[in-house]
């Protein structure tokens, strides 16, 4: 494994599982110290002892990303940042006519809102130590599919927030950037069945369902110096998922 982020600290919100967790693996890998970000404090614990006990870097800390003082208090326990990985997600499943408002609210609250908590609570360290942000977003950016209006909503709108980060602090040398998965096999799809699996596989052109160490992959890229020239950009991250039609 490279060392890309060697010396670096990194926070990974919503690393108790899925890609979260498996962005915390890589970029500890890579030797950056990972602060693991989560509201569920046991599979957090889980996850940074994994990491230590493979030789890297890691700390769980317990953090609400809709929840503004529980930014502040992360802050406080990590201080400066070289690498923020705003991940944290939930969706509701359900057509628009038909979702509650505090379902919408909630999905804004955890799915967008926390790419602003994070950027104001950590831009002071990020300017000083010319750092990051990676922000976890989704193709529900920009495909519609059935039954997530508030998922695309926030998605679409964390895309946006990207941009403008990026114009607001290139000039200050911080690089702010989205990843946009496409079929990921994370806990998420634990209740879909394998028909459903098989449909969203032959989707993509690669003909197959993607890993979260893949997902991890591309952001441990846009976190390291590899990507120094790379600012306000959506890579995406779906087996071709996004280019694939079937109609003439």
């Amino acid at each position: 494994m490279m060392s890309r982020l060697a010396d670096k600290v990194a926070v990974v919100t919503g690393a108790a599982s899925g890609i979260g967790a498996a962005t915390a693996h890589r970029l500890a890998a890579e030797g950056a110290a990972v602060v693991v970000a989560d509201i569920t404090a046991d599979a957090g614990e889980e996850v940074a002892a994994k990491i230590r006990a493979a030789g890297h870097r890691a700390r769980f800390v317990h953090c609400d990303v809709s929840i503004e003082d529980s930014w502040l208090a992360l802050r406080d326990q990590v201080g400066a940042v070289d690498v923020l990985c705003s991940n944290a997600s939930m969706q509701a499943v359900v057509p628009a006519h038909e979702l509650p408002r505090a379902a919408w609210d909630r999905d804004i609250a955890v799915n967008l809102t926390p790419l602003f908590l994070g950027a104001r609570t950590f831009i002071d360290g990020l300017r000083a130590r010319r750092g990051n942000i990676v922000a976890m977003s989704s193709v529900h950016a920009q495909f519609g599919l059935p039954g997530f209006p508030s998922y695309a909503a926030a998605k679409g709108g964390l895309c946006a927030l990207v941009r403008q980060l990026a114009v607001e602090y290139g000039a200050d040398g911080v690089r702010v950037n989205a990843v946009l998965p496409g079929p990921i096999l994370t806990p998420v799809w634990d209740g879909v069945d394998e028909a459903g699996r098989r449909q969203s596989a032959e989707a993509t052109a690669l003909g197959r369902m993607g890993s979260p160490e893949e997902v991890a992959a591309a952001v441990a890229f846009l976190a390291s110096a590899d990507a120094a020239y790379l600012t306000g950009t959506n890579l995406v991250v779906d087996g071709g998922w996004s280019i694939k039609k079937e109609s003439q």
